[in-house]
């Protein structure tokens, strides 16, 4: 197995252990620390998936992240973006507000389903699905039909 090799200057290999010193990180990240500190002994990369109990990726990625941005990029998580919310909270007002007011004539309390009907009269909500009904008002820790 070829091992590309990895050279920590002295300032970054100081940085890298006293990361480790200190506990208040995620476990990857130490072992992202203790990847790099072995890679730059030169040890194998079998023998660190053996003691770290990592797979060949994870060095892999580890090496390639220090390479491509030093050592924080190696080091630390990107912050990833996420899915943006498909309703504001103008519209989690409104069907929490939907929810408190009377029920229709007809029905004792809301459902989810009445819920659905009424809020999708909204232009706002014309499409807005049952299941994002119950997630919202799960959000607002609403019952609906709760005296």
């Amino acid at each position: 197995m070829r091992q590309t090799e990895l050279n920590l200057s002295k300032r970054e290999r100081e940085a890298v252990r006293q990361f480790r010193s200190r506990g208040e990180h995620m476990a990857r990240e130490f072992n992202r620390a203790h990847i790099l500190l072995a890679l730059d002994r030169n040890v194998p990369e079998r023998q660190i998936m053996e003691v770290l109990g990592v797979g060949r990726t994870a060095i892999w990625r580890t090496r390639a992240a220090y390479l491509e941005g030093g050592l924080e990029f190696a080091l630390y998580d990107v912050a990833r973006p996420g899915k943006p919310p498909q309703y504001r909270d103008e519209a989690q007002a409104q069907v929490a507000a939907l929810a408190c007011s009377s029920p229709p004539a007809g029905a004792k309390r809301w459902s989810v389903a009445l819920l659905t009907q009424a809020a999708r009269r909204h232009p706002q909500m014309r499409q807005i699905s049952r299941e994002s009904i119950r997630r919202l008002l799960k959000k607002t820790s609403s019952s609906p039909g709760a005296n």
